[in-house]
């Protein structure tokens, strides 16, 4: 079977208790490479094709971020402004109480939101910041939104904790391949990611798992974190494709920024290789002209970051999401539909 066949007919396999590692390469790097190398057009063709027969074409995840808990983060990854290993003006905060946390879930559903994502500047959370976090799920359960969090690594009876609280997804990035991981950080090894991941998975919760582009790694690279990504057993349910957003203070400040239609067929190929998930336009959209936006839509992105923040950087404003979403004839999940 051809690359070009195997993204038509390529189906999701059925899940097992295997969290996060590759267990067999149904796509090789090689063929990931493959399919960035395809002319731009045919690309993104093969993409749409993948995206309508799993996916309404016009519908797109509205998600909402709230830092939590902001900066004092112990790790030294390349890219964060949280880091207290670099001056970027980000001071450390303490957890939000429930009720400041509960008037953001609320402001998020009534502006459309269907996903209220939760994250925290741990390393790793200790058990008395499980019980905090989990009573906040509880809260933004209660008002009719799936919850996800972000909290850094988790042990697995932390994770069973969040499950048992009614966590929906648990978001934990690879950030790049196994090859460039180590330029991006030291604190912590790539085996450590897929252990969480692993906990998340045979926990019950959904993966939400991605990556981010940009930060000075070649073509090759960025099909090894997609290889990654598209040969766990199963692949995320949502996978976040971000670009760097550039701090200055960061030691990525100054990259080289990735061509705006390189950053479109990371989209298409994430949304070949990985057919039933949410592939969504993630950090760096704030960016990105609307004509780039839309390219991302028609290469099978169907979920994006909506409000007024997104961690620590800047997303664009409800109402200019709400308009260009209009003027492309898209419009958004409404919490009770999902795949085809």
């Amino acid at each position: 079977m051809t690359v070009a066949e195997q993204t038509i007919h390529l189906h999701r396999p059925a899940k097992s208790k295997a969290g996060a590692a590759p267990t067999a390469e149904r796509w090789p790097v090689a063929d990931i490479e493959a399919l960035f190398e395809l002319p731009l057009t045919e690309l993104v063709f093969q993409a749409q094709t993948v995206h309508r027969e799993h996916f309404d074409p016009a519908e797109v995840e509205l998600a909402t971020l709230l830092s939590i808990k902001t900066g004092g983060c112990p790790e030294d990854c390349g890219y964060c402004p949280q880091s207290v290993h670099y001056d970027t003006g980000v001071e450390a905060g303490k957890l939000m109480e429930v009720t400041a946390v509960r008037e953001a879930a609320e402001a998020a559903k009534a502006a459309g939101a269907t996903r209220f994502c939760m994250g925290a500047a741990w390393r790793a959370p200790k058990d008395r910041d499980i019980e905090k976090v989990a009573e906040l799920v509880r809260e933004v359960k209660s008002i009719g939104l799936e919850a996800c969090c972000t909290l850094g690594m988790l042990s697995e009876g932390q994770a069973q904790s969040l499950k048992q609280a009614g966590l929906d997804y648990y978001n934990h990035n690879l950030d790049t391949a196994p090859e460039a991981y180590g330029r991006i950080i030291s604190t912590r090894d790539y085996q450590d990611r897929l252990d969480t991941l692993e906990h998340v998975r045979n926990a019950g919760m959904n993966v939400c798992c991605g990556g981010i582009v940009g930060m000075g790694e070649s073509r090759r690279e960025r099909a090894g974190l997609v290889a990654q990504l598209a040969n766990m057993e199963p692949y995320p349910d949502s996978v976040p494709i971000n670009e760097l957003v550039q701090v200055e203070g960061t030691p990525l400040a100054g990259t080289e920024k990735i061509d705006p239609f390189e950053f479109v067929r990371t989209i298409a190929v994430a949304r070949i290789t990985m057919p039933r998930a949410r592939v969504r336009l993630s950090a760096g959209r704030q960016q990105m002209d609307e004509a780039l936006q839309a390219m991302c839509f028609l290469a099978g992105a169907n979920s994006i970051f909506y409000g007024d923040r997104l961690l620590t950087t800047g997303n664009p404003e409800v109402e200019r999401d709400r308009a260009l979403l209009a003027r492309l004839g898209l419009h958004a999940r409404d919490g009770q539909h999902g795949h085809r």
